[in-house]
């Protein structure tokens, strides 16, 4: 209880924050129609129906969680107007960058710990390349997919996934390989332990706590990666579609449902990749 009572309370002020928000920024809708058929609006019901517009300027909680358990329940998954089809491309793309940017991440950090040489070459660029915005890269990255004949959506996603994702897991593998100490590899080469026995039995289970933070620094970027995939005009498959839909159509509350449904599945993922982690550490022998 002592845990959940604070998160409550934050909830709580959140959701009251965004009720008057939403009274505030609705209200000029509801007096401008008020004024057009010539009659007055009291505060009350100028506050009843801010909670009630079929196109809010920012919906207010009710009508998103309404709107979310609408396209969640109402379809068939299998139907393209299902939030659970659309997470269901967005989950796809995701866990193929994912998937891309821990072997790209993990591999560069083997080679930037045991080469001083990729070291001062690769990790510079490395660093660079998260300072170019990904809204302004991922149209390049879906042109030349075209252009080289990549006729699948799932592989631009999954680049633009990956870009994002291997970044988090470059840094925390460098630093949990480099996190024995002096005396722990003294002890390595008492041993006359080789370079794979070195790597396997001390830098790699070093580096697990490291790794693990990691991953859901980049489970839930490669869910960004894939949504800002799907993003560019024309797209009609994904979470992110369907928020670019919304907002193309009007209709805010598709957009918002879409945008907690990408949150939902952010924090499955998260969840997923802390039980994984603790079956590891459960696995290694870890306390708790």
């Amino acid at each position: 209880m002592k845990r959940v009572l604070p998160v409550l309370t934050v909830l709580c002020g959140i959701v009251a924050l965004w009720y008057l928000a939403s009274v505030w920024l609705n209200a000029t809708w509801v007096y401008d129609q008020a004024a057009r058929d010539g009659r007055s609006v009291t505060f009350s019901q100028m506050v009843v129906e801010t909670q009630s517009q079929e196109r809010p300027l920012l919906p207010p909680p009710h009508q998103v969680g309404a709107e979310l358990w609408k396209g969640l329940t109402a379809q068939a998954v299998t139907s393209k107007r299902s939030l659970v089809w659309h997470g269901y491309k967005t989950f796809e793309a995701t866990m193929a960058g994912f998937a891309l940017g821990i072997a790209l991440g993990v591999g560069l950090a083997v080679a930037i710990v045991y080469s001083r040489t990729v070291d001062r070459s690769v990790m510079p660029w490395a660093i660079i390349s998260q300072t170019v915005p990904i809204v302004a890269l991922a149209p390049m990255i879906i042109v030349l997919s075209s252009k080289m004949g990549i006729d699948s959506k799932l592989v631009p996603k999954a680049i633009i996934a990956a870009y994002l994702s291997f970044f988090p897991v470059l840094v925390g593998m460098i630093k949990g390989l480099r996190s024995p100490d002096a005396m722990q590899l003294d002890l390595m080469r008492t041993w006359n332990a080789s370079g794979l026995q070195n790597f396997l039995v001390l830098r790699l289970p070093s580096s697990m706590p490291y790794f693990f933070a990691s991953l859901k620094v980049a489970i839930a970027a490669a869910l960004v990666g894939a949504i800002v995939g799907e993003l560019p005009s024309g797209a009609t498959v994904g979470l992110g579609a369907r928020m670019l839909q919304g907002s193309q159509y009007g209709r805010p509350l598709d957009m918002w449902a879409a945008l907690f449904a990408a949150a939902l599945l952010a924090g499955v993922l998260i969840l997923i990749v802390g039980q994984l982690e603790r079956l590891a550490r459960k696995r290694m022998g870890a306390a708790g």
